[in-house]
């Protein structure tokens, strides 16, 4: 028996979907300088011959044909990134300089992450400073707005007998670098809180050869307390220290015994590139 009923709806087909268009790209080495790229592979090349190499070798190497190897060994040559000696091509001192520049960075950046690493696990600021060729360098400082470095307000040079930094850098010194530093920079007053007199300050660098650590309460600045330690990572006299705010004096020593442990997990990789 025939049945009746409502025929299917027919179907529709599905809209088509928006696409994203394809990302523009460009043809590959558009924007690349050839003869840059060329340059470069040859002085890599030149640089993993010790003992030098000629320009047949290097021309081989870097897959250059031999005149275009040529006019560029000759540029870079007489821009100083290479030398030739005898038929064989080294790197010249222009090449060396770069090298050093590069190796100063990764230096600095090091030091930079490390000091910030440590910052970050005292919760206040940390300085870094070394003492080298009679002076002393402030080489890095940590810190946060929320809690700000002590502001170098008198020449930090001129002043170690007044901040801790600086009396800790003293403290590593032998008698005679020590005074003739002391001779180019006296004591003086810097805070109403300074040492007053040299025979005072060698007792307490005396002291502070002993323990290890230095205190320093509004010497070079008013309102701050700081404390440093000796950083013991090369030939050069270096040190770390940390301030706060003298109402938070009594933070100071467990904050750098804090900073000390932080530093004896640090300090195996980090060997803190005094020589920058």
């Amino acid at each position: 028996m025939a049945t009746t009923g409502t025929a299917p709806a027919p179907r529709t087909a599905v809209p088509p979907q928006p696409r994203s268009p394809a990302p523009h790209t460009s043809a590959p080495g558009a924007t690349l300088i050839g003869s840059v790229q060329r340059a470069m592979r040859l002085l890599e090349t030149v640089a993993a011959h010790e003992h030098g190499a000629p320009a047949k070798q290097l021309a081989r190497e870097t897959g250059l044909a031999l005149p275009t190897a040529y006019h560029l060994l000759r540029t870079l040559v007489h821009e100083g990134y290479l030398r030739r000696d005898r038929g064989l091509f080294f790197l010249g001192d222009a090449a060396e300089r770069l090298s050093r520049s590069g190796a100063q960075q990764k230096r600095r950046s090091t030091v930079t992450d490390t000091l910030a690493r440590w910052r970050d696990a005292v919760g206040v600021p940390v300085y870094y400073a070394v003492y080298r060729d009679g002076e002393i360098g402030l080489i890095g400082v940590a810190d946060t707005p929320a809690s700000p470095a002590v502001e170098e307000w008198a020449d930090f040079r001129e002043t170690a007998h007044a901040h801790a930094l600086g009396q800790c850098l003293l403290a590593q010194l032998d008698d005679a670098a020590r005074r003739d530093h002391l001779d180019r920079y006296p004591v003086r007053p810097v805070t109403p809180y300074t040492v007053r007199d040299v025979a005072s300050l060698l007792r307490r660098l005396e002291r502070a050869r002993e323990t290890d650590v230095v205190i320093e309460r509004q010497e070079y600045a008013l309102g701050t307390v700081c404390a440093a330690i000796p950083l013991r990572v090369g030939a050069a006299a270096a040190s770390v220290a940390v301030s706060l705010p003298v109402h938070q004096a009594d933070r100071l020593l467990p904050t750098i015994q804090r900073l000390q442990a932080e530093m004896r997990c640090l300090l195996g990789s980090l060997a803190l590139s005094i020589s920058i």
